[in-house]
């Protein structure tokens, strides 16, 4: 009789899928940032209507708003690739770690974009593209 015991355990790439799922919040966050407690008629954050705030904003704040659209446009691949990768049985080690630069490209994509540095956040946006399909593809055999 065989008494092991299979115990799934939370990969770093999984940690990795839960933080990309959170930067979309740091964004809206960022871009609400400062403007609580503010009243509405002062153009304090409006949260009857938050969208129709958000769409009055400029310059970094509706940066961080679009920021975080973007954010949540490319998780959907971010997160089925990973998981795609370890059905494959990709190696771990080479899963985590690119998993790992995948938020780091896309924090620094985030920080580009708010800092209104379209270039360089285009770059970045492209290095994550491919990180991701790295990502999808390590398992293939």
């Amino acid at each position: 009789m065989n008494t092991s015991m299979h115990v799934a355990r939370f990969t770093v790439a999984y940690w990795c899928v839960l933080i990309a799922a959170l930067l979309p919040i740091c964004c809206a966050w960022l871009a609400k940032s400062g403007s609580f407690g503010k009243p509405r008629k002062d153009g304090g954050f409006d949260n009857r209507n938050p969208r129709e705030w958000m769409a009055r904003q400029t310059d970094w704040r509706a940066r961080a708003n679009a920021a975080q659209a973007n954010s949540f446009e490319s998780l959907p691949f971010f997160i089925g690739a990973v998981i795609i990768a370890h059905l494959l049985g990709a190696g771990q080690t080479l899963l985590d770690m690119l998993a790992f630069l995948y938020v780091m490209l896309r924090i620094f994509y985030i920080m580009m974009y708010v800092s209104d540095m379209p270039t360089a956040r285009s770059a970045l946006w492209a290095a994550g593209f491919a990180v991701n399909i790295a990502i999808l593809f390590i398992g293939y055999r």
